[in-house]
């Protein structure tokens, strides 16, 4: 029990530091042996934690994006508004953490196949989470519509994401509640001709 109590403190410690550093300096600047000295501990200990400094980092993102989950228990009772109220808090509360995020994402996201794959894995599981949200408010809804709507609605959060976090006056809030109901009562589009 003593061993299994040292392995979560020194895990502990590994994240504050990767917290604090990658805040701080940015995901890029930070590497491994700075964490590890922050956190007082040596190589061997944090591979025995995680296999790579990216691993902590998406581990802290993980842990700040737990933070806001408006349905941490995954019992499927969030609702849209929720969902996005917790993207919003996410990007907006904690902005060096979604920075990050977003740097990992997009930039890591396109040339690191397992970044890449993580990111892909996160956004997946995110669109389930709306499109879920999605079919409990409108039970007409197709699985293929909904899904398609949580595509939309999720891609417009990202976009205000990256203006807010680029424009630290953008509200972003007042812009993703527009856009949800904008989302919700589409304007019905002309016939093709």
């Amino acid at each position: 029990m003593a061993r299994y109590r040292v392995g979560l403190q020194t895990r502990e410690r590994i994240l504050h530091a990767t917290r604090r550093l990658v805040s701080e300096l940015g995901v890029e600047a930070v590497t491994l042996k700075a964490i590890t000295d922050e956190a007082g501990v040596g190589a061997g200990s944090f591979y025995n934690l995680f296999e790579s400094k990216e691993a902590a980092v998406f581990e802290v993102v993980r842990e700040a994006i737990e933070a806001v989950d408006p349905d941490p228990a995954r019992a499927g009772t969030d609702s849209l508004d929720e969902l996005v109220d917790a993207f919003v808090a996410f990007l907006t509360d904690d902005r060096p953490i979604a920075r990050i995020y977003l740097q990992l994402a997009v930039g890591r996201g396109l040339t690191d196949a397992d970044v890449g794959a993580r990111t892909m894995r996160s956004h997946r599981w995110r669109v389930e989470r709306f499109a879920d949200a999605w079919r409990r408010e409108d039970r007409t809804l197709t699985s293929a519509e909904s899904q398609a709507l949580a595509e939309t609605l999720l891609a417009g959060l990202t976009g205000l994401g990256i203006t807010a976090l680029l424009d630290p006056d953008f509200d972003m809030r007042a812009h993703a509640r527009r856009l949800l109901v904008r989302v919700r009562s589409p304007q019905p589009q002309p016939a093709e001709r």
